[in-house]
């Protein structure tokens, strides 16, 4: 999969085998939200993955965001 989400414009930064809700968490590196949606789609199309999204903001700059 980390070969797919390349290809779509995203680079795997982390990831991990979880137990729980969720098998697997991913952290992802994209240009833009688009290029996350894009992966999202193409990934969840294939019906045997389940994606939640979650945009992160580096602390700094969420906090300049609030100022």
């Amino acid at each position: 999969m980390n070969e797919d989400i390349a290809e779509l414009g995203c680079k795997v930064l982390h990831q991990w085998a979880t137990l729980g809700e969720f098998d697997f968490v991913n952290v992802v590196e994209a240009p833009d939200v688009a290029t996350v949606a894009k992966v999202s789609v193409a990934l969840g199309a294939r019906g045997s993955t389940r994606i939640e999204t979650l945009p992160a903001l580096d602390v700094e700059e969420f906090l300049r965001a609030l100022e």
